[in-house]
């Protein structure tokens, strides 16, 4: 049992989350630092991304924070290498840097558009990417993309953002096929409703709010622990032969 249990360890792993500074991505990386892994925290704002490694590092573990922009692929390329150069190898990739506009279908903007896009679904090829010829040379590697309920269902006011988390689904599947041979093993996680500052704007009204938490079966909105379990199994050696799928975090929403 003792040696089963250990294919769930990340230690002496070396993890890369994006938007790590606040929300979802500050709890990606707790969690896997929790699990044994070093972290490079990386984020559109610096101080943040170093304020999730400092809380790491208090807590025992090993991290550094670093500002990265997503939607630039040098910046990235440079990042990754070098991240991989100073800790020893890049193990892990968790490519979750998002953004969200809310904004009905007709209103939507060119400039809205293109940030969601850019962010979204080039940041996240780009990311994988950079990480996955580290990965190849290295002979192993897990990257995780993160998805969302709007990547299998639309979502009113959130057409843009759909179309990205449509498209990351895709991404995965095809990284899956190209990078399996290399030992890379690609899968995406679909949050359902969890309560972020991106996704605030969702909860400020109360009626809504609690629409939300009664139309999910399990009654309430996710916390940023119930995704924790299902991240370290996809970032660990546990999931080995398993790539190309999407896990929905959601309190059974989907399934309703």
């Amino acid at each position: 049992m003792t040696a089963f249990l250990e294919q769930f360890s990340l230690a002496g792993k070396t993890a890369v989350v994006t938007g790590a500074g606040r929300g979802l991505g500050k709890g990606y990386s707790l969690g896997l630092a929790a699990a044994g892994a070093a972290v490079v925290c990386a984020d559109i704002d610096g101080s943040a991304a170093g304020k999730t490694a400092e809380e790491i590092r208090l807590s025992g573990g090993r991290a550094e924070g670093i500002r990265l922009d997503v939607t630039k692929p040098a910046e990235v390329q440079e990042c990754f290498r070098s991240a991989a150069e100073r800790l020893g190898s890049l193990d892990i990739l968790v490519n979750n840097a998002g953004v969200e506009e809310i904004n009905d279908f007709l209103s939507v903007t060119e400039e809205q558009y293109d940030k969601i896009m850019a962010v979204n679904l080039r940041g996240v090829f780009f990311c994988a990417q950079a990480a996955a010829r580290i990965m190849a040379e290295q002979g192993r590697g897990k990257i995780v993309n993160i998805g969302s309920l709007g990547s299998a269902i639309g979502l009113a006011k959130s057409a843009v953002y759909c179309g990205t988390k449509g498209g990351v689904v895709q991404i995965t599947k095809t990284m899956a096929i190209e990078l399996a041979r290399s030992n890379i093993q690609v899968n995406a996680m679909g949050p359902g409703y969890f309560r972020t500052p991106m996704t605030e704007p969702f909860f400020l009204d109360p009626e809504h709010r609690k629409w939300i938490e009664e139309r999910i079966p399990a009654g309430r909105v996710g916390t940023a622990e119930d995704l924790l379990g299902t991240l370290v199994f996809l970032c660990s050696s546990a999931s080995d032969y398993l790539t190309g799928q999407i896990i929905y975090i959601d309190g059974g929403w989907l399934a309703s």
